[in-house]
């Protein structure tokens, strides 16, 4: 599952165990520091070429594309060689059930749906019934890169999320939420939620995470926007129409990630989507990725 790649070779420093102990919200032995942007961002950069992240058309980073999880979704279906339309490990946040039909891949986009529907009888014990939503994974894993996607948040409760879980070595259980967006949810319509979290170490099994907020100037459900994510050895960048607007300290994300798309119901957070609000979509219009040909990452 994991692809070899020259000129960024997740190695060593992809499995690094130095690791200090942690609260309930936080590392209490790290120097764990981060910044997130407040009010507008201000003037974005001009998109040049499509070849290098929106925030960086000069290619400062000495940045080449990384194929496995790059997709302009220009067929009529989902491309199973790069995409897994579920999760092996997951059936979704309940009461909403993942089910593959509600991945489709049209004009040129990804779209995610979330339904009011029935569900069949045999998921009840499990909590799921009533909604139904949707997710894809990557095939590949990977660390360190920068991942940049165009997307459009669906235009309800319904959580629009871009992520990377679920490593291989079941010793780590890490996290990274580029976003999750609740587009018509009471209270969240501009808030560009991020976080990172870990659930187990080598170690330790206790969840803390680091999260952050930042207020945009419009409803994110309302157009496209171009999502990125830098993320290296020492710093996870989060930007927004090429502007950065978090930057935290990387302590603990050195194993390789599956990347993720998903729609989920939220209720203890974003509260249940109206009925009048469903179905709702979530498009991604393209996901790129790029790793250093230095190996600075």
């Amino acid at each position: 599952m994991r692809t070899r790649v020259t000129f960024v070779l997740c190695s060593a420093v992809c499995f690094a165990t130095g690791v200090g102990s942690a609260s309930a919200e936080k590392p209490e032995s790290s120097s764990q520091t981060a910044w997130t942007r407040v009010g507008s961002l201000g003037t974005t950069p001009t998109r040049v070429t499509d070849a290098f992240p929106l925030s960086d058309q000069q290619n400062k980073g000495h940045w080449v594309k990384y194929d496995p999880m790059s997709d302009d979704f220009e067929g009529k279906e989902l491309d199973t060689d790069k995409w897994t339309p579920r999760m092996e490990w997951w059936r979704g946040r309940q009461p909403a059930l993942f089910r593959e039909q509600n991945v489709t891949v049209g004009e040129g986009r990804l779209h995610l749906v979330m339904r009011k529907e029935s569900l069949p009888e045999e998921f009840a014990k499990s909590g799921y019934h009533d909604y139904s939503s949707a997710a894809v994974h990557t095939k590949d894993r990977t660390c360190y890169g920068y991942f940049e996607v165009k997307a459009r948040p669906m235009n309800s409760a319904g959580s629009s999320s871009f992520w990377f879980q679920q490593d291989a070595d079941p010793r780590w259980a890490t996290e990274i939420d580029v976003f999750e967006i609740g587009g018509n949810a009471p209270g969240f319509e501009k808030k560009y939620n991020m976080n990172l979290h870990v659930f187990r170490t080598p170690t330790e099994k206790r969840h803390w995470s680091v999260g952050g907020c930042w207020i945009a100037p419009w409803r994110l459900a309302d157009d496209y926007h171009v999502y990125g994510l830098e993320w290296n050895q020492d710093e996870i960048r989060y930007y927004v129409d090429g502007v950065v607007v978090r930057i935290a300290k990387n302590t603990h994300w050195h194993q390789p990630l599956y990347l993720i798309f998903d729609s989920e119901t939220m209720p203890q957070w974003f509260g249940m989507p109206r009925d009048s609000d469903l179905p709702s979509t979530f498009s991604v219009e393209y996901v790129r990725a790029w790793k250093s040909r230095d190996g600075a990452l």
